[in-house]
């Protein structure tokens, strides 16, 4: 589900501002070219180029009068053959953050719609990006999700699904993340679960968007208006004595109904798929305090109790709810007590989906690909974020187990075209079965595979690596085939009784061609 701005004279926002030094929050600006001369201010804030943080991906600019700078470039992924491109942005391992990304099409690749696509965060399958309609109406879309870091590095990525045209291009125009304190939604189990944002709003209010420096977190709370009478406070909250930490400025305005009338709000505006959501309501008491004129009331949400006898104060009340199914269009009741003077009063809410992570890859599995990518001069261009997940969208040419913890068991690059050298820390694999790199132009040595005891077929046939041959081979127990045939390496593999079983073929042998698994 989008959320989304006008996008002619967009309301700029303040937001918080880092360097690429800092792992507690980024703001970057997707296809604006190397930095630091293509760094662009909008309001108070400064939003870096993405340079560094992506290695795939075209960029293209938008010329359209009245557009904020970072709506006016974008990056865009045509390579069909990739299973995702990801953003890999530096983070505190275990730190809790928002992300936000932001999209406007703006008819980049010639088209009139924009293209359908998957975005998946941490290795889930986060939402499908469908900015169609925000688009026909002039609007940009942003999506938000909290979500907790796996390791030192949050992958944000995007990915072609089944609705993605054969001529159309995934992209991306904004990507920011804002690290949260521990308070924040602290009701969810993050090693679980991701909070994906429905809607944030401030009720009663017609203005702006509320963000920074209001809400230290960046988090957007969209004006929402109805029927209902809007009334203002004259007293100050401190949002500290909040655990979610709203701004101070979503209880300046509120709605509320007369004495002994229900009051009703239909919000969010949409209709809602059927799901577990994190429900939180904010109130506050806009009248001089009296110890003789209470204002207590009952909540319901779609005719179920959600919470009784709120006792709301100048000081500020919230109450919510960590888990709370709901379906179709949502209805929000508040119904005062017997005998209470005044009618009841609410001033913001948020309702966010509540997002079951889709599994985890074993982080020394994670480790490993991620130096044997770096140790690749031209590793395929989806190798980056998680290399197991979401299955559909695991590296190409990899092969994981499946189950509670993922594992790394095939890796089949052959023929196409890989150079570069085998990284030592290959030997961490260790659930490989299958090692397939034949046919490229692989060069130094052949790492230590000694911890690889569930190995079964090792090929590196037809490259340009030297050196010794390990003596390590000839100790793992599940190794059937070898084949080392055509390249510069020195030795032999010392030969038992069970060799005469195996397969090995180390000579250089000029019509042994490379040859593919014939099951991974």
């Amino acid at each position: 589900m989008s959320l989304c701005l006008f996008l002619l004279w967009l309301v700029t926002i303040p937001l918080l501002a880092y360097s690429q030094s800092n792992p507690r929050g980024y703001l970057l600006n997707c296809g604006a070219g190397p930095s630091p001369g293509n760094d662009v201010t909008v309001g108070s804030l400064k939003y870096i180029t993405d340079e560094g943080f992506i290695s795939v991906g075209n960029t293209s600019t938008i010329k359209q009068d009245g557009l904020v700078p970072i709506l006016t470039t974008l990056r865009y992924f045509p390579n069909k053959s990739a299973r995702k491109y990801c953003y890999a942005i530096p983070v505190i391992k275990g730190g809790k953050y928002l992300v936000r990304t932001t999209y406007y099409y703006g008819g980049f690749d010639g088209g009139k719609e924009p293209p359908v696509f998957d975005q998946i965060v941490e290795g889930t399958k986060w939402s499908v990006v469908n900015t169609t309609e925000d688009h026909a109406n002039g609007m940009s879309s942003y999506y938000e999700i909290v979500v907790q870091a796996k390791g030192k590095a949050l992958s944000v990525c995007l990915a072609r699904n089944n609705m993605t045209a054969s001529d159309s291009s995934p992209f991306i125009s904004a990507l920011e993340m804002e690290y949260m304190d521990d308070s924040v939604y602290n009701a969810t189990d993050f090693n679980k679960y991701a909070l994906t944002t429905v809607a944030r709003s401030s009720f009663g209010d017609d203005g702006d968007i509320i963000g920074f420096p209001d809400d230290k977190f960046n988090r957007f709370w969209q004006p929402y208006k109805d029927q209902n009478p809007v009334v203002t406070s004259k007293y100050n909250v401190t949002p500290s004595d909040f655990w979610n930490i709203p701004p101070a400025k979503i209880f300046q305005n509120s709605v509320t109904s007369s004495r002994g009338k229900p009051l009703q709000i239909k919000w969010p505006a949409g209709s809602l798929p059927s799901a577990s959501y994190y429900i939180a309501l904010y109130f506050q008491d806009n009248r001089n305090p009296s110890p003789h004129s209470w204002r207590v009331f009952n909540v319901s949400v779609n005719d179920k109790n959600f919470y009784a006898n709120v006792n709301v104060s100048t000081r500020g009340l919230t109450v919510y709810a960590p888990q709370w199914p709901l379906s179709g269009q949502t209805q929000i009741v508040l119904t005062s007590g017997q005998g209470i003077p005044v009618g009841p009063v609410i001033n913001a809410g948020e309702i966010m989906q509540i997002l079951p992570l889709g599994g985890v890859t074993v982080n020394r599995d994670v480790g490993a690909m991620n130096e044997l990518r770096r140790h690749f001069d031209n590793p395929p261009p989806d190798w980056s974020g998680d290399p197991c997940l979401p299955r559909e969208n695991s590296w190409t040419g990899v092969t994981c187990s499946h189950g509670k913890n993922y594992r790394v068991t095939a890796l089949n690059l052959t023929g196409i075209g890989l150079s570069g050298s085998l990284a030592p820390n290959i030997a961490n694999l260790t659930a490989l079965r299958h090692i397939w790199f034949g046919g490229n132009k692989l060069s130094g040595n052949i790492p230590e595979m000694g911890s690889l005891k569930e190995l079964q077929s090792l090929h590196l046939e037809n490259n340009q690596l030297e050196g010794l041959i390990p003596q390590s081979l000839r100790k793992l127990p599940k190794l059937q085939e070898i084949f080392l045939q055509n390249n510069k390496v020195k030795g032999d593999v010392p030969h038992t009784p069970q060799d005469k079983k195996k397969n090995i073929q180390l000579k250089n042998d000029p019509d042994s061609g490379s040859q593919s698994p014939a099951r991974m």
